[in-house]
């Protein structure tokens, strides 16, 4: 049980969580669409398309493929966007945007992980800029995110370094029990896609959280719990119920960008509307 508090004598566990439509009820990057366009990061066309692409990503999200070509048509578009700008869009918008869209089954869900001594993870495809102040208003002890390389100049120069998806998200995950001494099988995972099976295979703990069809199947023949999560509620409502106060927390791996990010899943839609595929 959760809230069952654990014996420290035992070695430390953890819960990892994925971000969108796991704790929060849509994209992380999509959510800031409208704010990207009015700092100039993205156009008037590519803007309007933030909300097809984000009932696409609602309606079911993107397979293998498509994040795999997004990955590279993001990688190419953010090339020479300042990172400063980025994060000082997000931390202006934060609030508004994301306090609304909390569940509030996960805030319960980290709140009792909290309670019974392990450490919370979040564990996101999407970058530093949106990840890791959602992570600090939730109190999660890490954040493991998409990083890309940034300039001398502190523009992106269009590579990714590294990318915290599918597999390599179990890896992290592997990595940090052997840094921080987490127990896996006594740790939990939590997630909506299934392209997070290798990380929910990697703890002893799975549970599939609003899942696309994929993982529904998955969940059923592996006898993992099946959750549903459907209340969205404001996060600062949340937050003086925390057992943990709001902290910083430590990145494990940075930063894509939240406009990156965006921009790709932008494409992804104009990609579903056109039926046209670009490479980056």
């Amino acid at each position: 049980m959760l809230w069952v508090v654990e014996n420290h004598s035992l070695p430390r566990t953890a819960a990892f969580f994925d971000l969108d439509k796991t704790v929060i009820a849509k994209s992380s990057t999509l959510t800031f669409g409208k704010s990207f366009y009015q700092g100039g990061l993205i156009n008037r066309r590519a803007a309007l398309r933030t909300a097809y692409a984000q009932f696409v990503f609602l309606a079911g999200g993107a397979d293998h493929d498509q994040m795999e070509r997004m990955r590279k048509y993001l990688s190419a578009l953010c090339r020479g966007w300042n990172v400063q700008q980025v994060k000082e869009i997000v931390a202006e918008t934060l609030h508004d945007l994301i306090d609304p869209i909390i569940y509030d089954e996960a805030a319960s869900l980290i709140e009792e992980h909290h309670r019974a001594g392990r450490d919370v993870v979040i564990v996101s495809t999407s970058g530093a800029e949106v990840v890791e102040p959602i992570g600090e208003l939730l109190g999660a002890d890490r954040v493991v995110a998409t990083r890309m390389v940034v300039g001398d100049d502190g523009c992106f120069t269009g590579e990714v370094e590294y990318y915290a998806y599918g597999p390599t998200k179990a890896e992290a995950v592997k990595e940090l029990a052997q840094s921080e001494g987490y127990d896996l099988d006594r740790c939990y995972a939590y997630s909506d896609s299934a392209t997070d099976v290798p990380m929910l295979q990697s703890v002893g703990h799975p549970y599939a959280v609003n899942p696309d069809r994929a993982l529904r199947r998955e969940a059923l023949a592996r006898g993992w719990p099946i959750l549903d999560f459907n209340r969205p509620v404001r996060l600062k409502q949340r937050l003086p119920a925390l057992s943990v106060p709001p902290r910083p927390a430590l990145v494990v791996a940075a930063a894509v960008g939240a406009a990156a990010a965006t921009a790709g899943l932008v494409w992804y839609a104009s990609r579903r509307k056109a039926a046209t595929v670009y490479a980056g």
